[in-house]
This record gives C-alpha cells, structure tokens and sequence, in this order.
C-alpha cells in the first residue's frame, strides 16, 4: 500500500452501533458510533480517514507486548533478544508490532468482524505469532477479544493491549478501582512503584481526564473501569472478566492524560510498563509454540443514573 494512499474503512452496523475497521493500517478501528436521535455519538474518538499516523485512529491492538522496552530488547533463557526502534521520536521500542502490519479482515456473522495476523520477526523483532481480533456488536455494547499464538520454536514472553482514545468533555470523569502507579522519569520509564498517588492522579474517586500529563500504568487494578460523559447523558463500561472474575484485584491499566487535545487513553493491558526488566516480569507470560494468549474485554454503555 502506499503512503500517500488512505485505507479503506469496512463498517460493521449492528444493534446501532457504526464500527469501523481499518485492516490495512495498524489494524485498527476507525470509529464506534452509537446511533441516538440527534445523530452519530462517538465512543472513541474518530480517526479522520486520512491521517496515517497509527496514533489517529480511534484504537489499535497492542501485540506481541504493550507499551515500552528498554536496553534495546530483553534476555530470554540466558539469550539476548533486539528489539527494534519502531516510531519516530520514542527512544524505546513501543506498543507490539501487530500495530504496524497490514491485517485480513472476514465478516462471519452480521454481528461480528475478525482481523488476524500472521507476523514472522518482523523488522527484525524475535516474534513469530499469530494474533486474532474479533469484535461482536451487541445491544449494550461490544465484546472486543485479542488474542496471540506463538509459532516460534523458542518460548518467548508475551504481552497484551489495547489503545483506544476517548474523546474528553469539561466534566468527563474515570473511574476505576486501582492499588498503586508505577512512577516514571522523564523518559517516560518507570523508576518506583507507590501506593500514594500524585495530586490528580486518583482514578477511585473519580479523576478529571483534563489536566497534566499523565502516562503511567497502574496496579491492582479490579479489572473494571467506568468514564462519564455528563454532557452526553452517557457512560462507558469496561471489564476484563480474566482479572475481573478472579477477585484478586491483580490487573494492570495505563493512562495517558495529555495536557492538551481532544482526547485520552485509558488502556487496558496484561503488563505494566517494561515489565520485561521489572523484577518478577510482572504480568508477562512466556508462550511455548502453539500456546496462547487472550485478552478479552467487555464494554457496556448506558446513560448516568
């Protein structure tokens, strides 16, 4: 495909609900729309159609790992493994590299769509895998499942994310149940983990989505999260049932709160930040060839009781 080429959107319409799928770049979603009577309401904020930065789109996959990774790669069984510089501007390898692949696309039911990826080491990564997308429409929602198989002969250890940007109002507001944050340096890498959390940083009580720049991961987190729109008469459900089923408040989150611009991330994932050179790999998991791993997420929406 060439650069100055704009992707083409497939569109899933089901329940009410518009959800646009760009497998051509990054395999991505475009838009998730709710229908209401005054019109289209965004639930992430829409990709323009034309900007091929990855970052635009409303949200991508993170795979075969989520967010950064320092001293060039990580060792597995005593062998050191590069991993490649992969966007312009971050000193560290970022977010997987199924997010910069081209991915198929089927359609196997009027509620559902698929993306799979078949990557073999790419640009150099150590990674040879075989991920699957699947998103299902329903009446109140959308079930959203990433799942990762690895095909290579050595074990590895494996990530997952997603990325999805929400569009911020003045009163938008995030709530989730959390334990503790990862503390970065400027870089943004984590430094030190804490229980007590910066000046409105707390998302329990309910945090302002605008403010400073915020981009850590969180700890503990319950599995679940909620984000208000008052304006819009709307909020926003998401569930991992993995980590919320399991009662041990043990799941990871990530943040990023820009201090500028339309919207923000609130990403959830199976590792923290560069768990690759965090005591103990918090969250990873090594996949032996054919094993596999699954992230699955659950997003509900309703309007403010």
């Amino acid at each position: 495909m060439p650069e100055t080429t704009a992707p083409s959107i497939h569109w899933l319409h089901h329940a009410g609900q518009h959800l646009g799928l760009v497998p051509d770049l990054a395999g991505g979603v475009a838009a998730w729309q709710l229908e209401r009577p005054e019109g289209a309401l965004h639930l992430w904020r829409p990709w323009d159609g034309r900007n091929l930065d990855r970052y635009s789109l409303a949200s991508f996959p993170m795979v075969p790992w989520s967010n950064r990774i320092s001293e060039g790669g990580f060792t597995q069984d005593g062998v050191f493994h590069p991993v490649a510089l992969n966007r312009v501007g971050e000193p560290y390898p970022i977010h997987g590299d199924g997010w910069l692949q081209t991915w198929n696309l089927e359609q196997p039911a009027d509620d559902t769509v698929e993306m799979t990826l078949s990557s073999e080491q790419f640009a150099g990564n150590p990674y040879a895998y075989q991920a699957l997308q699947r998103f299902v429409l329903r009446e109140d929602g959308m079930d959203q499942t990433l799942s990762v198989t690895h095909t290579g002969k050595q074990p590895l250890p494996y990530g997952l994310g997603q990325h999805p940007w929400f569009l911020r109002t003045p009163q938008t507001r995030l709530h989730a149940n959390v334990q503790g944050v990862w503390l970065s340096g400027v870089d943004p890498m984590p430094v030190a983990h804490s229980s007590t959390f910066p000046p409105s940083w707390d998302p329990r009580a309910g945090l302002d989505v605008n403010g400073t720049l915020v981009d850590n991961a969180y700890t503990g987190w319950s599995g679940s999260a909620r984000i208000e729109w008052p304006e819009n008469n709307l909020q926003l459900e998401m569930r991992v049932p993995a980590v919320a089923d399991s009662g041990r408040n043990d799941g990871f989150c990530l943040l990023y709160r820009p201090p500028q611009g339309p919207a923000f991330c609130f990403e959830p994932v199976t590792q923290p930040i560069d768990a690759f050179h965090v005591e103990g790999r918090p969250g990873l998991q090594v996949l032996q060839t054919g094993q596999t791993l699954t992230l699955h997420v659950e997003w509900r929406f309703s309007g403010l009781e």
